[in-house]
């Protein structure tokens, strides 16, 4: 009661007859209260100095170690229309099986004859290949022939002019000799028209000499035109030769010319024939498209196009399949602050959806219901959610295994354990917000040490 008055009633009421008055009054409970406190506070302080496991938490989900081993959608690399289903969800397939077939709906596919007829354009033309080689062929040996006629020719063209040659030679020494012959003629009628004055030669003697140098000079004028024509010759000669290499050089041309497009025809006809020859592989791959086969061991999980008839894009998703043979692996996200908390092959406890535990996060030892994993794999680049992605996989050195029933997508709370600190350190941690202490594996310490001895 507390005395904000003057008029005290304590004095003019006597307390001890009201029946709370002892209970109010009795010493012994603040005693045993103060005691519980006392305890408490011990206890508290003791608690502050136990050891505490920091950890990094976060939320994420199953998956598998491998991308293969990952459920996937089925998708068409063409364009279609179901026209049969050969499975249904749940059931399990093998690599290979069909499980659906599809129809063409582009017009140019409609021939049930495609590959056949692009087959026989194909072979028609490698057929104008080989006719086109076989043209290439004679016009090589045409080619071969004109060549070495026009060889002959020119021998036979330049014999003449050699002969010419030779013509002229002889000729111009017969002139040499005529004008010789013309001179001495000259001489003896001199001589003889000189002796006929002095009276030692007859007139007769006289007309003779002149007759023999008229001769003479006759023959000279006509050992003159043989000498000329012999040189007229040689320049004959000369014109048939570049007349000869002229006419041939353009046979050749010609003829180079016919196999030049021969040959250019061919290599387009080699092109086309090529170009078929894909086409026809093409459309035998086209055609094998149109049975979806699974492309591992799994089982059929949705059909995500249905029906009969219903029509698709190429890349449209058509089922899922779920691999039968997968390695689990957890797949989490954790805060950009604690990503260099985190290491290869770092110990991670995991609790997954579905499995009671009991989890005390600071003192490992005393959860319950938990399962080991290590880290495997820590993403470079944040992820959508501003968070990084880090993949766990089963610690092959705990004894124990993951559950069996486990599947893929199911949800997993996991922990990675830190350093060892005392509570009262955790809990200034907390208040302040500061981060786990950062801190190197006990493996790439080592390596440390011994890189820092090998340089000493």
């Amino acid at each position: 009661m507390l005395n904000i008055s003057n008029n005290k009633r304590h004095t003019h009421i006597d307390l001890e007859q009201f029946k709370a008055f002892p209970k109010a009054f009795d010493n012994s409970y603040f005693k045993l209260f103060n005691k519980f406190l006392l305890a408490f506070a011990i206890i508290g302080i003791i608690g502050m100095f136990l050891p505490w496991t920091q950890n990094v938490t976060g939320k994420g989900f199953i998956t598998t170690l491998t991308p293969s081993q990952r459920p996937q959608t089925i998708q068409s690399p063409i364009p279609g229309k179901i026209e049969k289903w050969y499975v249904k969800e749940g059931d399990f397939v093998k690599k290979g099986d069909t499980i659906l077939f599809i129809s063409e709906i582009k017009s140019e596919y409609f021939d049930p004859l495609l590959v056949e007829r692009t087959k026989n354009q194909r072979d028609a033309k490698n057929r104008s290949v080989t006719s086109y080689g076989n043209k290439i062929t004679a016009l090589r040996n045409q080619l071969s022939a004109i060549k070495n006629e026009q060889t002959l020719k020119l021998k036979q063209a330049r014999n003449k002019l050699k002969q010419s040659y030779l013509k002229v030679q002889s000729d111009s020494i017969a002139f040499q000799a005529a004008k010789t012959n013309i001179k001495i003629a000259n001489r003896q009628y001199e001589r003889t028209l000189t002796l006929q004055k002095e009276g030692l030669k007859a007139v007769t003697d006289v007309e003779a000499k002149r007759l023999k140098q008229q001769e003479t000079q006759a023959k000279l004028i006509t050992q003159e035109n043989k000498l000329l024509a012999s040189k007229n010759k040689v320049i004959n000669a000369r014109i048939e030769i570049n007349r000869i290499a002229a006419e041939y050089a353009d046979k050749i041309a010609k003829s180079e010319s016919v196999l030049f497009t021969a040959e250019s025809s061919q290599f387009d006809a080699v092109a086309q024939a090529s170009k078929l020859d894909n086409q026809s592989a093409n459309y035998e791959i086209r055609n094998a498209l149109l049975y979806i086969k699974a492309p591992q061991d799994g089982f059929i999980n949705k059909a995500l196009k249905a029906g009969i008839g219903e029509t698709f894009k190429e890349g449209d998703k058509l089922v899922g399949i779920m691999p039968t043979n997968y390695d689990l692996a957890v797949e989490t996200y954790i805060e950009p602050i604690d990503l260099p908390l985190i290491h290869l092959n770092e110990k991670v406890r995991i609790q997954f959806d579905g499995w009671p535990s009991i989890f005390f996060s600071g003192w490992p030892n005393a959860s319950f219901g938990t399962f080991a994993g290590k880290v495997v794999a820590v993403e470079t680049f944040i992820s959508d959610n501003g968070k990084f992605r880090i993949l766990i996989a089963p610690d092959a050195s705990e004894n124990h295994n993951w559950p069996k029933n486990l599947r893929v997508g199911s949800g997993a709370y996991t922990v990675a354990l830190l350093e060892d600190v005392p509570v009262w350190y955790e809990l200034w941690r907390k208040l302040n917000g500061f981060p786990p202490n950062y801190y190197q594996p006990e493996t790439n310490k080592n390596i440390k040490v011994t890189k820092s001895k090998i340089k000493k």
